[in-house]
C-alpha cells in the first residue's frame, strides 16, 4: 500500500504529459508526375501504352497510398489517376494548370499523402513551388517519372515507374 500512492502519483504524471504534448508534424509527402502517354487528338485520351502503365500506378502506391489526387482538367490527367483512385477510394480533384500558386496552397493544405498528375510544362515548377530540387524541362516524349517530395527539410527523388 506505501508504493500504490507514489506509484499512482507517477502515473497521472505521466498521462498529463502525454495529453499536453501535441503529436510531432508529419512531414510532407507529395508526388508530382506528369500524365501518362497520350493519343492524339484534341484533348486526346491514354494510348494503350498510357492505360498499361496507369496499371501500374497502384503497385507503385501500395507502401504509401495516396489520399487526394489532384488532376488537371485534361482527360488524359484524369485517364492517368482513374485506376488508382478507384483502386485506393482517393478523392480526385481537378484543378487549373494555369494557375500553379493556387494548386500549391491546395496541396500543402491536404492531410496525408498527394498526388499530382500534371504536364510536360508544369512537372518543374510544381516540384519547384513545393519546396523540391526542379527538375529539368520534360521534353515531350517523357512519360513515366513521379517525383516524390518528402521530409523536412524536403527531399526529392525521381522515380521511374513505367519503362
Amino acid at each position: 500500500m506505501t508504493l500504490f500512492r507514489p506509484l499512482a502519483a507517477l502515473l497521472m504524471f505521466a498521462l498529463a504529459a502525454c495529453e499536453t504534448t501535441p503529436p510531432a508534424p508529419r512531414s510532407p509527402s507529395f508526388y508530382v508526375m506528369r500524365h501518362l502517354q497520350k493519343a492524339e487528338g484534341q484533348d486526346p485520351p491514354l494510348s494503350e501504352e498510357g492505360r498499361a502503365n496507369a496499371g501500374r500506378l497502384i503497385g507503385f502506391f501500395a507502401t504509401d497510398p495516396v489520399r487526394v489526387i489532384y488532376v488537371s482538367t485534361t482527360r488524359r490527367a484524369r485517364e492517368t489517376a482513374a485506376p488508382l483512385a478507384a483502386k485506393l477510394r482517393a478523392r480526385l480533384r481537378k484543378y487549373d494548370p494555369a494557375d500553379t500558386p493556387a494548386l500549391i496552397a491546395r496541396v500543402r493544405a491536404e492531410r496525408g499523402p498527394v498526388l499530382v498528375v500534371a504536364h510536360s510544362n508544369t512537372v518543374p515548377e510544381i516540384v519547384a513551388r513545393l519546396g523540391g530540387e526542379r527538375p529539368a524541362p520534360l521534353a515531350e516524349t517523357d512519360y513515366g517519372d513521379v517525383w516524390h517530395l518528402w521530409g523536412a527539410p524536403i527531399r526529392t527523388q525521381r522515380i521511374r515507374i513505367a519503362p
